[in-house]
């Protein structure tokens, strides 16, 4: 699975910015990086949901057991961490990532263990007892960056022919 989604460098990106840097109008600039954010921000939304909506059903329980020894609810957190940047250097475009500094150290690869749809670990914290769980639907990612893709690029290159209409 791919780390994050990127649409950055292409031709059209790469000239407009050097006409912007040209124009030298910050407040073009400021607009383009805006449209651009609120381009992916569905993109955004879709992954936050996807993750939120992922079951992770158990393997069931003879015994009842206390209660969960964190408080932090998992999906939730797992969604905070989708993040989305903007670019207008020498590579312009807009990335969509999962920024594993807001995740907690024991949460880092969650997101691409949940991607591949098996998830052991300890029961409670118990080292010695483990459980698997299978995540459905798999692929909460990839499935969601595939079908939101098209959409996040035919708006940057909307906005991408907006800003060069205003340029000429």
């Amino acid at each position: 699975m791919a780390g994050s989604v990127q649409i950055l460098g292409t031709g059209q990106l790469l000239e407009l910015s050097r006409r912007l840097r040209a124009a030298g109008g910050p407040r073009l600039r400021q607009n383009l990086a805006r449209r651009v954010r609120r381009a992916a921000e569905p993109l955004q939304r879709d992954l936050q949901q996807a993750i939120r909506t992922v079951q992770l059903p158990g393997p069931g329980r003879t015994v009842r057991g206390g209660p969960s020894p964190t408080a932090r609810p998992l999906r939730a957190t797992l969604a905070g961490a989708v993040r989305i940047s903007v670019r207008q250097s020498s590579s312009p475009g807009a990335r969509v990532w999962v920024d594993k500094s807001r995740l907690p150290a024991d949460l880092r690869n969650m997101p691409w263990v949940i991607e591949q749809g098996r998830v052991r670990h300890p029961v409670f914290g118990n080292r010695r007892r483990w459980a698997t769980q299978w995540a459905r639907p798999t692929g909460w990612w990839s499935t969601t960056v595939r079908n939101g893709t098209p959409r996040m690029r035919a708006e940057i290159e909307r906005v991408l022919g907006d800003v060069r209409r205003d340029l000429e």
